[in-house]
């Protein structure tokens, strides 16, 4: 197993121990599964993607058939960030604190698809400029009042990131511990697109122009702008993708931290992850740049219309389960993906053989 040891000194205990405890998904079990498919009553391949997904949680799980990935946990993690500042968004950055509560009420969309699949909305507060809502359900402790403008210095220092990355790791072992079976990252935070872009740029040599897009809206003027800013920040010096944690610091934000955290935690857990929007894609860039054998467990919910999402998932060669033009982020398009990625542990583990059917074989 490869991968790059964290170099943040004590605060990175947590997260030196979980880099070392992942392991590759079961290739055996994946064999194991797609030999399995051949028995079941259909043309071989008949159910397409299904059957990779199902595939793959075998691998994952470490068992064929797999288990089903339920109930599952969607996470979010508020941020904000110093770039706003910058006009990178037409949304003010109060926003951010009005959807936590939003959230909290039960009235987002992650709330609504979350109750609509049967996950559990966690949401966690790892750097939120503003005051948030007294709410006992409120998880987690801002590490700052918000990253620093990432076009002017590192969004965040060095400890700051790997808090962020462990606390997004505790949330993911504390989901598991709780019975979860299925992660599911996702985010709020104004402005949030811009250290996404910034960070698949880095992390797939694409040119900024082709991974940076609206987010919640820019217009053209404001997409111009969002582009430069995101060129300079990634020309700083020690802006690398062979030092992830250098590289997340710089330009990353916390609640993008919190993400890589919880898919490495998720890892760990042999529990598979399902990617969201083009935060959440970003995120993965690094957590598999920490540990490659991470890849082995995420699964890419959606094909969102942000056009980082394509490039990074481009680069960790995954497919998406839906398209459906979505560019919420929240984990919105990953729920819709959940009862797809359930359905297809279900063909495995319910699905009659040829045999026990009595069904003839061409």
């Amino acid at each position: 197993m490869t991968q790059t040891s964290p170099q943040a000194g004590a605060s990175a205990t947590l997260l030196a121990r979980t880099l070392a405890s992942i392991a590759p998904a079961d290739r055996e079990a994946q064999t194991a599964a797609e030999a399995r498919q051949l028995t079941l009553t259909k043309p071989p391949g008949a159910l397409g993607q299904l059957e990779d997904l199902g595939n793959s949680l075998a691998a994952i799980a470490g068992a064929c058939p797999p288990p089903v990935p339920e109930p599952a946990a969607v996470c979010v993690f508020a941020g904000d960030h110093g770039v706003h500042a910058q006009g990178v968004s037409p949304w003010p950055q109060e926003v951010t604190t009005q959807m936590v509560a939003n959230m909290l009420g039960g009235g987002a969309a992650v709330s609504v698809l979350a109750r609509h699949v049967g996950a559990e909305l966690r949401v966690y507060d790892v750097g939120v400029a503003s005051p948030l809502p007294d709410d006992p359900t409120l998880r987690g402790r801002p590490i700052a009042p918000g990253t620093a403008d990432l076009t002017t210095g590192p969004a965040m220092t060095a400890d700051q990131c790997a808090t962020a990355i462990e606390a997004g790791i505790t949330a993911a072992l504390d989901a598991v511990a709780d019975g979860h079976r299925c992660l599911i990252p996702g985010e709020v935070g104004i402005g949030n697109t811009t250290p996404a872009a910034a960070l698949i740029a880095v992390f797939t040599g694409r040119p900024t122009a082709e991974v940076t897009g609206t987010g919640a809206g820019a217009d053209p003027e404001t997409l111009r702008r969002k582009i430069d800013l995101v060129t300079r920040a990634i020309a700083r010096d020690g802006v690398r993708a062979d030092d992830p944690l250098s590289a997340l610091a710089s330009v990353g934000g916390f609640e993008h931290a919190a993400i890589v955290g919880l898919i490495l935690g998720g890892a760990a857990s042999r529990v598979p992850v399902i990617l969201d929007g083009v935060v959440s894609c970003s995120a993965a860039l690094v957590a598999t740049a920490f540990c490659p054998d991470a890849l082995g467990y995420l699964i890419a919910g959606h094909a969102g219309v942000e056009p980082g999402i394509r490039a990074a998932l481009d680069a960790l060669s995954l497919a998406p389960v839906v398209a459906l033009d979505m560019r919420l982020g929240e984990g919105s398009g990953a729920l819709t993906a959940l009862p797809i990625v359930q359905a297809s542990a279900k063909i495995l583990r319910e699905m009659a053989t040829f045999d026990s059917a009595g069904v003839s074989e061409r």
